[in-house]
C-alpha cells in the first residue's frame, strides 16, 4: 500500500476521497490501495534548550550562547498519539511506498522531513505538489508524482531557517531576560515588526502641528485654491487682491484615466481588507478563512499569490455564475468576467490567490454565521471586481491666475464605472463609510477664458501627525519591509510569511509590547523600553532580508546550509560578547511602574501587583497569590490587595462576609497564609475572637 501523509486533517480527507481511501481508522483512512494519514501541522520540532543539559532549565548569563553540537528534535506531548500513529504506519510490512502531501511549499516540506526522520523511516517517498484542493487538481496532481529529491534543498532551506530562528530566538530571548530581570522575547520577525509599532508611536508623539491656510476663489460653479499659505497675513493679502477681480484660464488639461481591476486576494491583503471594512483582526480573518476552507467553500488561505492558474479557467467561471445567483450583494448584477486577467502560472508558487469554490452551489448562504458570511462576501467581491472591466475616467485639470497669484482647480467625470460597479455595491451593501471621494466635474472652460468678478475667501487647517498602526496597515508595513534590500527574484520578501504574520501580531499583544485601542495598534512602555535597549541589527528587517537572500540561494544550490548556519552562530556570540553588564539603573529600565506591597515569605523579593495576581519580583521563585483561588473562590470571596498586603505583612488577614453552602448566612474568620513552598500557595481558616 502507499501511506500518504498531509498536513492537516481536512486536506487529508480531500485528498482520501479523491483517491478512494474511505475507510475510516483511528488516525487515517484507507481504500483502493492507499493509507492517508496527517500531521496536524508541526508534529515534530526543534528539541528546548533544557532538553540538552539540565543546567540549561535556568536561565543565567554565563550559559550563553547556547549552540547545539548535535540538533534534537521532539514530538508536543499533546501531538504524541497522532506521532505514533504515523510511525507505526510508515512501519507498517503493507507499506513500501509514501506520498508526502503537505503544504507545497518551504515549511510543508518541513513538517513532513521531520516526522519522516524522527520515526526512523527509510521507505522511499514521492511527493505531490499541487496549488489546489480541486477534486481535478488532486486528480491530476497523483497522476504526475515528483521524485523526493527535486526538494531536497528546499527541506535543507528550511531546517537551516528553523535551526537560525532557534539559536536567535533562544540566546536573544535569554540574553535580554537575564539582564533586566523580566521576560523579554527576541524574535527574528516579532522584533523588527515592534520597532516599526516604537517609531510609528514615537513620530504621533513627537509631532508638533503647524498652522497653514488655503486661499480659494470662486466663479459660478468654479472654485480654485492656492494651498498651504504659511502666514494669515499673506493669505489675507492674497484673498483681497483677488476678490471682485477678474481671473483669467491660463491652462486647461485633460487626460483620459483608467485604473485597471485590482488583483485576486492573497491572505494578506484579505487580512488588510477584512480588518477595514469589518474590524475584524488579522488572527480573526485568518480563523475564518480557514474554517470556510475546511468546509470548501474557500480555497487555501494561507498563500501569498494574487493568481490562478491556467487549468483553473473553467472553475473560476463557474464559480463566479454562482457568485452571481447566491451572494445577496450580487443580486441584479450581470457579470461578463474577463478570467485571462488573473490567471497567471509563473506568479503561483506554493499556492494560488484565494477565491471561492463551486461547493457553494450547495451552500445556504444565510445557515452561515454572520462573520463567515462576510468574507465569503468579500472575496466573491474581489473575484468579481478583478475579473471586471477597467474604470475609465476623463481628469481635467484647469489654472488660474488672478492678482498675480496662480489657483488650481481639478475635477473627473467617469465614463465607464466598470469594476468599480462591483465595489461600489459592496460598500453600499455594507453602508460603507470607506467611499471614495471624487471630485465632481468641472465646468467648461478653455485658455484664455475671463473669469469675471471672482469672490476670495480662506480657510485655516492644521498639518496632521502620522496615522497610528491599524492591523491593515501594519500587515502591509510588514509586507514591504525592508523590499529595497531583498535580490530582485527573492519569492519571500517582508517580515514573516502570509501564515505567519497574524500570529506575530497576536504574540506582541499577548506579551503586552504592544496593545488594541479600537482599530489602532500602538506600543506599550514595555515595548518602547524593548526597542531601546536591543542593537540595530535585531530590530532591523535587514537580517531578514539577508537570511531569505541566503536561504533562496541554498534552495538553489548555490548557497551552503552550515557556513549560513555558522556565520548565525558567530553573530549570536558578538551579541552575547557585547552586553557583558549594566548599571543598576539600567538593569531595572522595566521595573517602572510596578506597584510593591510587600516581601515575599520564600525569598525575601518584593511581591508586585499584576493582573489577577500578586506576585514575586524574583524569576526563580514560584510565589503567586492569585486573586481567584480555590480556596477564595469556594467562600465567593477574591484575594484583595487589602488581604494581599495583611498576609505578607502580618501573615493573616481577617476577612469578612464568608460563604457556606451549609448554612444560608455568611460568617467572618482568620485567614492564615500556610505556605508549604509547593506549586500553589496555602491557606487556612481560624476563628479566634481576637489575634493578637
Amino acid at each position: 500500500m502507499i501511506l500518504v501523509i498531509a498536513e492537516k486533517p481536512s486536506v487529508a480527507q480531500s485528498i482520501a476521497k479523491v483517491i478512494g481511501a474511505t475507510a475510516r481508522k483511528e488516525g487515517y483512512l484507507e481504500g483502493s490501495g492507499y493509507i492517508v494519514s496527517w500531521c496536524v501541522g508541526h508534529l515534530v520540532g526543534l528539541a528546548d534548550a533544557a532538553v540538552y543539559d539540565e543546567r540549561f532549565k535556568k536561565w543565567r548569563y554565563e550559559d550563553l550562547p547556547i549552540v547545539p553540537e548535535e540538533w534534537l528534535f521532539e514530538v508536543p506531548k499533546d501531538k504524541e498519539q497522532q506521532f505514533k500513529i504515523l510511525r507505526n504506519l510508515m512501519q507498517d510490512k503493507r507499506v513500501y511506498e509514501l506520498v508526502c502531501a503537505t503544504d507545497a511549499g518551504r515549511e510543508g516540506e518541513l513538517i513532513f522531513r521531520l516526522v519522516y526522520n524522527k520515526a526512523g523511516c527509510t521507505k522511499p517517498f514521492k511527493r505531490l505538489w499541487i496549488s489546489s484542493l480541486e477534486d481535478s487538481a488532486i486528480k491530476e496532481g497523483f497522476k504526475h508524482l515528483r521524485d523526493s529529491s527535486e526538494f531536497d534543498r528546499l527541506y535543507e532551506a528550511a531546517l537551516s531557517r528553523s535551526k537560525a530562528d532557534w539559536i536567535v530566538g533562544i540566546n536573544g530571548t535569554r540574553l535580554f531576560t537575564t539582564l533586566y530581570n523580566k521576560k523579554l522575547v527576541v524574535g527574528r520577525v516579532q522584533t523588527p515588526t515592534l520597532a516599526m509599532l516604537v517609531e510609528r508611536d514615537y513620530k504621533i508623539s513627537s509631532f508638533k502641528k503647524e498652522k497653514y491656510y488655503n486661499v480659494h476663489i470662486t466663479h459660478d460653479n468654479l472654485t480654485a485654491d492656492m494651498e498651504k499659505v504659511k502666514s494669515e497675513d499673506e493669505a489675507k493679502t492674497i484673498a483681497a487682491s483677488c476678490d471682485n477681480k477678474e481671473a483669467v484660464v491660463t491652462s486647461v488639461k485633460r487626460e483620459s484615466k483608467t485604473v485597471n481591476p485590482p488583483r485576486l486576494y492573497d491572505l494578506t491583503t484579505l487580512q488588510r481588507e477584512a480588518n477595514r471594512y469589518y474590524g475584524f483582526t488579522a488572527q480573526q480573518t485568518l480563523d475564518l478563512v480557514q474554517t470556510l476552507y475546511e468546509k470548501k467553500l474557500l480555497t487555501y488561505p494561507r498563500t501569498d499569490s494574487q493568481f490562478i492558474t491556467d487549468d483553473m479557467e473553467d472553475t473560476a467561471r463557474n464559480v463566479i455564475v454562482i457568485l452571481c445567483r447566491k451572494l445577496p450583494i450580487c443580486a441584479g448584477l450581470s457579470h461578463a468576467p474577463d478570467i485571462k486577467r488573473v490567471t497567471d502560472n509563473s506568479k503561483v508558487t506554493d499556492h494560488h490567490a484565494i477565491i471561492p469554490t463551486v461547493q457553494l452551489e450547495k451552500q445556504d448562504f444565510s445557515e452561515l454565521p454572520q462573520s463567515e458570511q462576510k468574507i465569503m462576501s468579500l472575496v466573491g467581491m474581489r473575484l468579481l471586481s478583478a475579473t471586471g472591466e477597467k474604470h475609465t475616467y476623463d481628469e481635467t485639470a484647469v489654472t488660474l491666475s488672478c492678482g498675480g497669484y496662480e489657483f488650481k482647480a481639478k475635477g473627473k467625470t467617469v465614463t465607464n464605472n466598470g469594476w468599480k460597479t462591483i465595489e461600489d455595491k459592496f460598500k453600499s451593501f455594507l453602508k460603507s463609510k470607506d467611499k471614495e471621494e471624487t471630485d465632481g466635474s468641472l465646468p467648461t472652460v478653455a485658455e484664455n477664458d475671463v473669469l469675471s468678478p471672482v469672490s476670495s475667501s480662506v480657510t485655516e487647517h492644521y498639518t496632521t501627525p502620522p496615522k497610528a498602526f491599524t492591523e491593515d496597515t501594519l500587515l502591509s508595513a510588514m509586507e514591504t519591509a525592508g523590499n529595497e534590500e531583498f535580490d530582485d527574484d527573492t519569492e519571500k520578501k517582508g517580515l514573516g510569511t502570509p501564515a505567519t504574520r497574524a500570529a506575530i501580531i497576536e504574540k506582541l499583544v499577548n506579551s503586552g509590547f504592544i496593545e488594541r485601542k479600537g482599530k489602532s495598534l500602538s506600543s506599550t512602555m514595555d515595548g518602547n523600553n524593548l526597542i531601546c535597549v536591543l542593537p540595530e541589527q535585531i530590530t532591523s528587517p535587514s537580517m531578514t532580508a539577508e537570511w531569505e537572500n541566503t536561504l533562496m540561494q541554498i534552495e538553489r544550490g548555490n548557497s551552503d546550509a552550515e557556513a549560513f548556519l555558522a556565520g548565525i552562530i558567530n553573530m549570536t556570540a558578538e551579541l552575547v560578547k557585547a552586553y557583558p553588564h549594566l548599571s543598576d539603573g539600567e538593569a531595572n529600565r522595566f521595573e517602572t511602574g510596578k506597584e510593591e506591597i510587600g516581601k515575599c515569605p520564600r525569598c525575601g523579593s518584593p511581591v508586585y501587583v499584576g493582573k489577577g495576581r500578586y506576585y514575586c519580583g524574583n524569576k526563580e521563585c514560584s510565589f503567586c497569590l492569585w486573586e481567584d483561588n480555590k480556596f477564595f473562590s469556594s467562600k465567593k470571596k477574591k484575594l484583595t490587595k487589602k488581604i494581599a498586603v495583611d498576609l505578607l505583612h502580618k501573615g493573616w488577614s481577617r476577612v469578612t462576609g464568608l460563604y457556606t453552602p451549609k448554612k444560608s448566612e455568611t460568617y467572618d474568620a482568620i485567614i492564615r497564609l500556610d505556605d508549604t513552598g509547593g506549586k500553589y500557595v496555602s491557606f487556612k481558616m481560624e476563628f479566634e475572637k481576637e489575634v493578637r
